[in-house]
Order: structure tokens, then C-alpha cells, then sequence
């Protein structure tokens, strides 16, 4: 799209869509990857759904750890259907276009989803503190008011600050190519198609990531610190098997989540890293998701049992 600058008399070059070009590199492999990522959606449709339906439906899940893993279930799916469905239709219609404004609003999204996700994964890390740390208040400490209040902080309070972060990105100007090497919206491929001074963002962008996803890992690292301390107190080791064997689930996830999220944030700029951070871009947002029901289900026998009350119905 162009436009005349009255002060200059020059053309320039205003950008109204974005050109994803995912996996645009693996022509042959269109098809195959369709059909690869239709796998992965239904899984994490079907897995963490089941999930859900278990932790409201069995008498025996209504405990605040299981109350907790139904809205991670939940918030996985809302997710991964923030990116997922929008690289299946790029796939199948080969068109790979997004508009500005769809662009943003994916962006946004993934990053208040994001924020919560990581905040929930830190009130998990305490619930878990409490349960082991101060059984005997663990009732009154974790309440079904305070269970309540630490879900409804973990969606919303990043998301003014969020919203503002997205405004200013796109405020920038872009006025050359329009191609991003990613297979969704992102702040790094935008920043760097984006003409003129990206410091200042690319600092709040930092300042951001630092205080909601940095944060909620210091305090997960904390609570676990204090977990395996209190754990390796413990006089007996059946107690001490129980005792890490409701945290290891949380950590396996923990795990992945941070793990594929820091190597795509925190990496070295390159330009010879693309394709891997793709992968790794898919990983903390496709594959996680996927994990997350096998991982809570085959570690937990709790779990098992109320699948297996569940599927004969």
C-alpha cells in the first residue's frame, strides 16, 4: 500500500497485512504438516478437555490442586487456539496473509494467555508449598475464596500492562517488507521489520517479559527450594516418595514450558536461528499443551481412577 508524504514528497510504503511465512521453506511437506498439526490440536482438545470434565465431575478431584490443573487445562486449549487454527488454515489455503489488526489481536492474546499461564503455574508451585509445608493449614490457607481470587489474578492483572505493550508495538511504523519469518505474530520478527528506532519497545517488551514470566519462575523456584527442603525432613520414605511424586508432574511441565520459552526469548540474536526458534516457538505453544494431560494423568492415580470411572459412561 502506498502513500504519498505531503512533507517529503516521497513514496512510502505503509503496510496493511503481514505475509506469515511458517513453513513456506518445506513445500513438499504442506500436506503432511496439516496433517501433523490437526493431530496436535485434537489431542490438546481431547486430553486437557477430559481433564476438565474429571476435575468438575469426580467427588474425589475436589481439592484445590485439581480445581487448579482444570483451569490450566482450560487456559492450554484457549492457548493453543490462539495460534494453531490460524497455521492449519495458512496450510490448507496456502494464502498466509494476516491482517494488522488480526495480527495484533493474536499478539495480544498470546501474550495475556501467556502471562496467565505462567502465573498459574506459580500458584500451583504454592499450593503445593502449602499442602506439604503447612498441611495443617493447608485448608484454611487455600480456601475456595482464595483458590477463586488466585485464578481471577492470574488471568487479569497482566492485562492492561499487555494491552498497552501490543498498542505500542504496533504504533511502529512499517513501511518496507512485510514477510515474517514465524508461524505466528510475535514481537521479535515485528520489531525487526519495523522502521526507525526500536530500542525504547524492545526495552518495555523486556521489562515486561521480566516482570511476568521471570517473576512467577523466581517464585516457583523459591517454593520448590522450600518443597524439598521440608520433603527431605520427612522421617519416612514412603512420605518422602508421596511427597514428590504430587510435585513432579508440575515441575515435568514447568520444565517444558520454561525451557523451549527461554531458549526462544533469551537466545542470542542470529540470523542463522530461524528455523529452530519455529521449533521452539511450536514447542512451548503446541507441544506443552500436549504433554500436559499424559503428564498429570500418568503420574497421578487419582487421575487414573477417575478416567477410569469416567470412560465406560
Amino acid at each position: 500500500f502506498k502513500a504519498e508524504d505531503p512533507m517529503a514528497g516521497n513514496n512510502l510504503t505503509v503496510v496493511k497485512e503481514f505475509i506469515l511465512l511458517g513453513f513456506s521453506d518445506l513445500p513438499n511437506l504442506q500436506g503432511f504438516l496439516f496433517g501433523v498439526f490437526s493431530i496436535i490440536y485434537l489431542s490438546i482438545l481431547i486430553g486437557n478437555g477430559l481433564l476438565i470434565v474429571i476435575t468438575k465431575m469426580d467427588p474425589g478431584l475436589q481439592t484445590p490442586m485439581y480445581f487448579f490443573l482444570g483451569n490450566f487445562s482450560f487456559l492450554e486449549i484457549c492457548y493453543t487456539s490462539v495460534t494453531l487454527p490460524r497455521i492449519l488454515a495458512d496450510l490448507w489455503t496456502q494464502k498466509r496473509t494476516i491482517s494488522f489488526l488480526q495480527c495484533a489481536v493474536q499478539t495480544c492474546s498470546l501474550y495475556i494467555l501467556g502471562v496467565a499461564e505462567c502465573l498459574l503455574l506459580a500458584v500451583m508451585a504454592y499450593d503445593r508449598y502449602v499442602a506439604i509445608c503447612k498441611p495443617l493449614y493447608y485448608p484454611l490457607i487455600m480456601n475456595r475464596n482464595v483458590c477463586i481470587q488466585l485464578i481471577v489474578v492470574s488471568w487479569v492483572i497482566g492485562v492492561p500492562i499487555l494491552i498497552v505493550e501490543t498498542y505500542l508495538i504496533f504504533c511502529l511504523n512499517f513501511c518496507g517488507p512485510n514477510k515474517l519469518n514465524h508461524v505466528f505474530c510475535d514481537a521479535p520478527p515485528l520489531l525487526e521489520l519495523a522502521c526507525g528506532d526500536t530500542y525504547k519497545i524492545e526495552i518495555s517488551v523486556q521489562v515486561a517479559a521480566l516482570t511476568f514470566v521471570i517473576t512467577p519462575f523466581l517464585l516457583i523456584l523459591t517454593s520448590y527450594v522450600k518443597i524439598i527442603t521440608t520433603i527431605l525432613r520427612l522421617p519416612s520414605t514412603s512420605g518422602r516418595a508421596k511427597a514428590f511424586s504430587t510435585c513432579s508432574s508440575h515441575l515435568m511441565v514447568v520444565g517444558l514450558f520454561y525451557g523451549s520459552g527461554s531458549i526462544v526469548y533469551l537466545r542470542p540474536k542470529t540470523r542463522h536461528s530461524t528455523g529452530s526458534v519455529k521449533v521452539f516457538a511450536l514447542f512451548y505453544t503446541t507441544v506443552t499443551p500436549v504433554f500436559n494431560p499424559l503428564i498429570y494423568s500418568l503420574r497421578n492415580k487419582d487421575v487414573i481412577a477417575a478416567l477410569k470411572k469416567l470412560l465406560p459412561k
